[in-house]
């Protein structure tokens, strides 16, 4: 069995939930200070988009923007020499941008649970909104927060569809676990499709209980269990 499509996978599933963690959260935070409720209506549907879009057509406006000829994507190789497009650089966008409606909707979820009345009793302190965004918002919103990773990080690490049309099938570069599987299946060599889907299995369910350890271990300290 190939280990690259592992070491692939488990390195654009790391970068994308730690660009995504805090896109996610401040994005989050964002949305709900936000005054007017047509205006929040606007951003979250277009901050959720990705989450209900096919993959493939997530894909197709990634291929558009950072293509070889495309504005964005002509922009990086013109000033900074980088292609983007077919890259293992295309692989982490894609997944940060499947992944980050997950983080986003788990962390406003969280955020919009707290009482208002905890943050009132703060600026009545003297405690500035950054203060009150940390030690008060996302200190009593963690476990919501940490559910919100974990499912973004398993969501990055399936990822097929977008990934597939920006950044290709190519062996030890762009090749991830649902890549892999697709393609040893297309071969008719089930034997190490099989090797990849169980990898998947096992790394998915490790994902599941570690957010279940760490959304108890967070609400313990909360209330002091």
């Amino acid at each position: 069995m190939d280990w690259s499509p592992i070491l692939i996978s488990i390195k654009t599933a790391s970068l994308s939930i730690f660009i995504t963690f805090f896109l996610g959260i401040f994005a989050a935070w964002a949305v709900i200070r936000l005054h007017s409720d047509r205006l929040k209506i606007i951003c979250d549907g277009i901050l959720t988009l990705p989450l209900v879009l096919p993959p493939t057509v997530a894909g197709f406006f990634l291929l558009y923007l950072f293509g070889v000829k495309r504005p964005i994507g002509q922009f990086f190789i013109d000033f900074f020499s980088v292609k983007i497009a077919f890259s293992w650089g295309a692989t982490v966008l894609a997944a940060v941008v499947m992944s980050f409606p997950l983080m986003y909707r788990s962390a406003r979820g969280a955020f919009e649970q707290v009482d208002p009345n905890l943050a009132a009793a703060a600026r009545t302190l003297g405690m500035s909104e950054w203060e009150i965004f940390w030690k008060v918002l996302f200190a009593n919103a963690v476990p919501g927060i940490l559910s919100g990773g974990v499912l973004a990080f398993a969501r990055g690490l399936g990822e097929f569809g977008a990934t597939s049309m920006i950044a290709g099938n190519i062996a030890g570069k762009t090749r991830t676990l649902p890549m892999a599987v697709y393609s040893e299946v297309a071969a008719g060599n089930m034997e190490a499709g099989t090797s990849y889907v169980a990898v998947i299995v096992v790394i998915a369910f490790l994902s599941i209980i570690l957010m279940n350890l760490g959304a108890l271990k967070a609400g313990g300290k909360k209330y002091g269990d």
